[in-house]
């Protein structure tokens, strides 16, 4: 028993080593539960609602009124400018007033009237993605609504009954359902990949810095059996930040979750480790407690924009859709999409884990390799 009892002294120490370095602390333990509270704030509200909008009304007859009020009474939309300027429109949304207007040309009624293919022109401001998207779909369900009940009126004066010019109006009625983001809010979208990449960088972050730190002091050159208990240390406040998010913050902040539980833990299993593999070989290459900071912080967006749920893979450049799977939270990503949100079976994922699994045995021989490699080793 005497080798178990010495490596778990060893493991033992170095999770106290571990405690006592205050900023690897704070990195590898405070910042997962600051960012689990803090970042989800943000995206609270979900879904964006009421925003503001101009509606021009060059059309002085009821339909154009009926319009005007049915874009006054949609959730989606905040009619704060009515006008019959659209240059006045136009100069609001320029200067940010509102984010988009809508035109009722004239002579509106008279060509809906004569069976005229009427195109009602929505402005909205792209800078801003998810408010355009508000913008376009508050208007077209509301002038939509205005417009299915025109048509309906126009059967019944052809001598349809309601209930019939109901079916001819709409003989298929489809409804959209989103399975996997009830809500469609921008949180459980984005949430839910970004949880996979601030676990990636916080242990990437204070595992370098203590990696970095050890080589400063000379506290390197030690052998694999202590190397491969700091490893399994450095394992488990990434552990711990994995379980608190997929288990409790998905929960707490209601975005969807648990479709497959053990297939998370498995990720968890696999993600972590290569993690931490690829810390220890960036802490020894850089030997530097705080340069380690620097390149990981410098390196978050653009990996955000690598791991697949922001930015179209296909329109990446082919050099960067293959250096992205270097990065463990690549597999990560998608991986705990299918897992947690999709409760997709093992086999689903299967590649991305058995990927993350060479990443961590590669980098975790590599590691031991330098360790038992360094001057002045004693087991």
């Amino acid at each position: 028993m005497a080798v178990p009892t010495g490596f778990l002294r060893l493991w033992l120490d170095s999770l106290a080593a571990m405690l006592r370095d205050k900023g690897a602390a704070l990195l590898l333990l405070g910042a997962p539960v600051l960012y689990g509270f803090f970042y989800p704030w943000f995206y609270s509200s979900e879904v964006v609602q009421r925003v503001p909008v101009a509606v021009v009304v060059q059309d002085n007859s009821g339909l154009a009124r009926q319009m005007l009020r049915f874009a006054q009474a949609s959730p989606r939309i905040h009619a704060q400018l009515v006008t019959a300027d659209e240059g006045e429109a136009r100069a609001a949304v320029l200067r940010g007033e509102v984010m988009g207007y809508a035109l009722l040309p004239r002579d509106f009624k008279r060509d809906v009237l004569r069976r005229a293919n009427v195109v009602i022109p929505v402005y909205a401001n792209g800078a801003y993605p998810l408010v355009s998207k508000q913008v376009q779909y508050g208007f077209a369900e509301a002038f939509g609504t205005v417009s299915a009940g025109v048509e309906i009126k126009r059967l019944q004066a052809g001598g349809q009954s309601a209930p019939q010019a109901a079916v001819s109006r709409s003989p298929v009625n489809a409804q959209a359902v989103a399975l996997f983001n009830p809500t469609e809010g921008y949180g459980s979208f984005v949430v839910a990949a970004v949880s996979v990449l601030i676990l990636q960088q916080t242990l990437l972050m204070g595992s370098a810095l203590l990696v970095g730190t050890w080589r400063e002091q000379g506290a390197d050159r030690v052998g694999s059996r202590q190397w491969l208990a700091r490893l399994l240390a450095l394992c488990v406040p990434g552990w711990l930040a994995g379980l608190f998010y997929f288990g409790w913050i998905f929960i707490w902040q209601d975005f969807p979750h648990g479709g497959n539980p053990w297939g998370a833990l498995a990720l968890l299993a696999c993600f972590v480790p290569a993690v931490v593999g690829c810390a220890c070989l960036l802490g020894w290459w850089l030997a530097d407690r705080e340069r380690a900071l620097q390149v990981v912080l410098f390196s978050s967006i653009p990996l955000a924009f690598l791991g697949g749920f922001t930015w179209p893979v296909e329109a990446l450049p082919e050099p960067l859709q293959w250096l992205r799977w270097l990065s463990p939270s690549t597999a990560g990503i998608q991986a705990s999409l299918r897992y947690n949100q999709l409760g997709a079976p093992l086999v689903a994922a299967l590649p991305h884990l058995a990927w993350l699994a060479c990443m961590a045995l590669t980098s975790w021989l590599a590691v031991l390799w330098l360790g038992r490699r360094s001057p002045a080793v004693r087991e």
